[in-house]
């Protein structure tokens, strides 16, 4: 989808995520069905924010990105599968952090800032033992490119699904999907993995992946509407109704962290207008933000607006790019709708 520049964000063709000073790397564990992403600088480190939409996160240094606490910058975002056990590869993007000195100065060393969270992928694709590891964490950080950023089932979307209101065998394919759009000098890059309870619309508001049934799409929220299926609790090899969607959002311009944090909320609408239902009890959605630590002041509903505009077409391509596994169809492996 485009938008005339005198009407709203222009999407970029191909995401601009050099313009924007940050880098993004993978590393996947195709057979376990797991990995993980690192988005970071490409120097030094940037301003960091959140905003918390769901009510299932499992994360690690989240509260650094709050406009109270005493370190105000970030070194690297970890994206990772393997429910709360991911969280562990944080050690491997640290690591790789302090060997080039990057980090909070402590005097005696540097302390890397990474804020991470997590997706549950351990079921119903791939193994539930494989977890991404420091090793792999690390590999991704050295990987990390700002071109050329493989999209789909890879990295932290390796095991992602979407559309599981009617149970693990009804889902398709979720991914990681990375897109820009600017307005003006305000550039906003979005980098996403989309595992969702719910469904994932386009443009036009049309279900493009998502719950199945005999006859095609069943419409998650009118699934859920009717009261929580009681698959959910069944404990006989079902899926856990736990789902996440990961963003981080770049921009190109200054910003306090509470401005920030404004950002990445309005920018965090972007899950509400492609992701149906979203921000449910059993949803752990995050979204990050990042931006330079000096340079001229951006306005803050602007950046949201084109930060929002990027998010919603890097939600797209996370599903459209994704390929099926495991039983599980995907976007990419249907003629005619994959891609952009």
């Amino acid at each position: 989808m485009q938008h005339d520049s005198a009407h709203g964000p222009t999407l970029d063709p191909v995401a601009d995520l050099a313009a924007l000073g940050v880098a993004v790397g993978h590393a996947t564990d195709a057979g376990g069905g797991t990995g993980c992403t690192v988005v970071r600088p490409v120097q030094g480190a940037m301003r960091g924010a959140a905003a918390v939409v769901g009510r299932a996160t499992g994360t690690r240094e989240l509260p650094l990105l709050t406009s109270h606490h005493l370190v105000d910058r970030v070194d690297a975002i970890l994206l990772t599968g393997g429910s709360a056990y991911g969280l562990d590869a944080a050690a491997g993007v640290m690591r790789w952090l302090e060997e080039r000195g990057r980090g909070f100065d402590v005097g005696g060393g540097v302390v890397p800032i990474v804020p991470a969270a997590v997706i549950f992928d351990l079921a119903p694709l791939g193994r539930f033992d494989a977890r991404p590891t420091p090793e792999m964490a690390y590999a991704a950080a050295d990987a990390a490119r700002t071109y050329d950023v493989a999209e789909g089932s890879v990295g932290a979307g390796t095991g992602a699904t979407v559309g599981k209101a009617a149970g693990a065998a009804r889902s398709m394919k979720g991914g990681f999907g990375c897109a820009s759009a600017r307005s003006g000098e305000l550039v906003a890059a979005a980098m996403v993995v989309v595992n969702a309870l719910g469904d994932v619309r386009d443009g036009e508001g049309r279900i493009i992946a998502g719950a199945r049934d005999d006859e095609g799409f069943a419409d998650s929220t009118a699934i859920l509407a009717r009261g929580l299926p009681a698959h959910f609790a069944d404990a006989q090899g079902e899926i856990a109704p736990v789902n996440t969607t990961l963003a981080v959002v770049a921009v190109n311009a200054a910003f306090s962290r509470a401005d920030l944090g404004a950002v990445a909320a309005a920018a965090s609408s972007a899950l509400f207008r492609r992701i149906t239902p979203v921000g449910t009890a059993f949803d752990g959605d995050i979204v990050f933000a990042l931006a330079p630590l000096e340079g001229a002041r951006g306005d803050v509903v602007a950046a949201g607006v084109v930060a929002g505009a990027a998010l919603e077409a890097a939600i797209e391509h996370a599903v459209r790019l994704a390929r099926g596994r495991d039983g599980v169809p995907g976007l990419l492996d249907v003629p005619g709708d994959g891609g952009d």
